[in-house]
């Protein structure tokens, strides 16, 4: 397998973690989205939509983190990194994509970037724009947290989905300064996932490609 991703990016981490989850091996490749190579014609030519990350398996190409790590799942379902009943996967489908599709969309590398490019936006704007959302989002999800039975992890009391996509959300959040502040399962959950090795292999100080 070849992950084509860039160590910056949190839908990469996703597949990152998920693939040291399931002890997997595979080849690293990068991509430096912040110098725009995503754009570039040698990777446009693998990646339809030009975006991180991409996983080539099996003579195959799979784009978007949420589609790769539910195939993963499937080809490789143990450790599983979704419940075994129809229930249990909608809460964490549901946790997980309250990440994925509610703050990060708003929030990643491209529309920040629109920010300051198109529409003028100074650095302060821009971080209070990503602080604001992110905090909106997490205070939702520590709701919906609050609903569910304690765990140590979101969904239990092992590493899910839900938590493949909390760790880089948190990561990117700190970088960010955005207060954390009364989010305690969440937080609790993000310590619990941080002590385990395939957290820790997959963050992006441990990248080839980690930049300060």
């Amino acid at each position: 397998m070849k992950l084509h991703n860039y160590f910056r990016s949190s839908a990469s981490f996703r597949v990152r973690i998920a693939l040291e989850l399931k002890g997997l091996r595979y080849e690293y490749v990068p991509v430096h989205i912040a110098r725009g190579d995503h754009q570039k014609e040698a990777y446009a030519a693998l990646s339809a939509d030009t975006l991180v990350p991409l996983l080539e398996v099996d003579g195959e190409k799979l784009s978007q983190s949420m589609a790769i790590i539910e195939y993963l799942d499937e080809k490789h379902p143990t450790p599983a990194l979704l419940p075994a009943d129809a229930l249990g996967r909608a809460k964490v489908r549901a946790l997980a994509q309250s990440i994925a599709c509610e703050i990060h969309p708003i929030n990643n590398l491209r529309v920040l970037k629109y920010l300051v490019r198109e529409l003028k936006v100074d650095e302060e704007a821009k971080n209070a724009w990503y602080r604001h959302w992110c905090r909106e989002g997490l205070e939702a999800f520590e709701r919906q947290l609050a609903q569910l039975p304690p765990s140590t992890y979101c969904y239990g009391e092992t590493p899910t989905l839900a938590d493949c996509c909390l760790v880089p959300q948190i990561f990117n959040a700190k970088r960010f300064n955005v207060n954390l502040e009364g989010l305690s399962r969440t937080m609790a959950a993000f310590d619990a996932s941080m002590a385990l090795p395939a957290f820790q292999k997959a963050q992006p100080s441990a990248c080839p490609d980690n930049e300060p």
